[in-house]
């Protein structure tokens, strides 16, 4: 236990209460009437509420709650788009009737090395919002959001709701939405979506280091009982995992962040009975596909064109695997163009003519050497993961060759048997009992170290 008297060596400033708060309620929330403000109250002091260590509104004026009920337009959107972006100091000496393929792609360091030169010189900055990014890879990312695009991405959720059947509206005093994450540090803190009859919505670290007595935490997640869950694998199944589905009563669930696997989602399926929505997206692209099965995902009808390109930046061959690169005009304070996402998968056509991402996998398209010197893609490695019933693993090959996997769930005898006749090597496979067992946070699920 540690000893109140002395100092966390692991505490980060940035992650205590009230570090970063500077903005009034009023401020936060100009359109804020009494019941919003009783509401507001209520969470924020509730006996049993976690330690919120931040506090944000939506800023939404009365104009701007109206235009965020309904999506963009997406009628002649990539020319609005582009010449957006020309007005940006990254691509000011493009020829003004420049198309997509003459712009050259960018990559997360571009962002992370001059964020602001992929800012629209004529943006509207009373408008942005401070977001983070830390990624999977690579530095740490601050990202000029938008309060209107921010404020449009609950009724998204909303819309994937309705559209398979679960039905999200203001009543009663249910929290509209409850972002999970599980991790020792995070931000954490109670707002009101003022776009949806002022109902509260929350950002919930469950980790029992962010509660304030054994039990707290069960006692305010019956209280609050949110319409929407959504968060990345790791704190969905901590919801299962520690039996918290049994208080708790979704229309539906999201899960982003990093990959859902296929048996977590059964799982979650059949504890909450309802709609589970695999999100593929990034912070700095926001949601640009989804599923709610075992088939591809598929392509959101917003401001998104996405492009799989070879490594020399040319597209991939039909059906080919290659790197998803994206171009997304939802956020006006960040127009991206052409921005390669480190992960892979390839576009198919679907039934209906829309379009899939299938085989995606995220960051690196690991690949591992198998005995007969042949390499082999990390999808196939997920297929017979999953197919086992693993819910969660990381799989390193060390540089001598030798493989490790550690899964949360599924049959250690059966993955093992099925991994060594995939690699054709001997391979050592661990068990843990929970996802955040492997680690905090979003940890890589595969890595390989040998010369390729």
């Amino acid at each position: 236990m540690n000893d109140p008297d002395q100092p966390d060596p692991l505490r980060l400033a940035e992650y205590a209460p009230g570090e970063a708060a500077v903005l009034s309620d009023a401020e936060r929330w100009p359109t804020l009437d009494e019941d919003g403000a009783r509401r507001l109250a209520h969470w924020r002091h509730h006996p049993d509420a976690p330690k919120w260590t931040h506090a944000t509104g939506d800023r939404l004026t009365a104009a701007q709650i109206e235009r965020v009920k309904t999506p963009l337009s997406t009628d002649n959107w990539m020319t609005e788009h582009l010449a957006a972006a020309r007005r940006t100091l990254r691509y000011r000496g493009m020829a003004k009737h420049s198309v997509l393929a003459d712009f050259p792609t960018i990559t997360r360091a571009d962002l992370v090395d001059d964020i602001g030169a992929f800012v629209p010189l004529d943006a509207d900055i009373d408008r942005m919002l401070h977001g983070t990014s830390s990624g999977s890879t690579g530095a740490a990312l601050l990202i000029p959001d938008d309060v209107e695009e921010v404020a449009r991405g609950f009724h998204l959720l909303v819309a994937l709701a309705a559209a398979s059947g679960a039905v999200v509206e203001p009543v009663g005093e249910r929290l509209a939405v409850a972002n999970l994450v599980f991790q020792r540090q995070a931000f954490t803190y109670v707002s009101v979506v003022s776009s949806f009859a002022q109902r509260a919505m929350a950002r919930i670290n469950l980790h029992p280091s962010a509660w304030p007595a054994d039990g707290a935490r069960e006692r305010f997640l019956t209280n609050a009982d949110p319409q929407i869950l959504s968060g990345h694998p790791t704190s969905l199944a901590e919801l299962v995992d520690s039996e918290l589905h049994e208080l708790l009563h979704p229309v539906a669930i999201f899960s982003g962040a990093m990959a859902l696997s296929a048996p977590l989602r059964r799982r979650l399926e059949e504890a909450f009975a309802c709609p589970v929505f695999d999100i593929y997206g990034l912070h700095e692209t926001r949601p640009i596909a989804v599923r709610t099965d075992d088939g591809p995902f598929r392509l959101l009808d917003r401001r998104v064109h996405v492009e799989v390109l070879d490594p020399s930046g040319r597209p991939a061959p039909e059906n080919a695997v290659g790197e998803i690169t994206v171009t997304a005009g939802e956020n006006p304070l960040l127009p991206l163009v052409r921005y390669r996402t480190g992960d892979f998968g390839r576009l198919v056509r679907l039934d209906d003519g829309g379009i899939g991402l299938m085989d995606l996998e995220g960051r690196e398209n690991t690949r591992f050497l198998a005995g007969d010197g042949s390499l082999i893609p990390c999808v196939e490695l997920t297929q017979q993961l999953q197919a086992h019933g693993a819910e969660g693993w990381s799989v390193v090959q060390e540089t001598d060759g030798s493989v490790h996997a550690l899964i949360a769930g599924g049959d250690v005898k059966a993955v093992r048997r099925a991994l060594e006749a995939l690699l054709s090597i001997p391979i050592s496979v661990t068990a843990v009992a929970r996802v955040i067992d492997l680690g905090e946070g979003k940890p890589r699920r595969y890595r390989s170290s040998v010369e390729q």
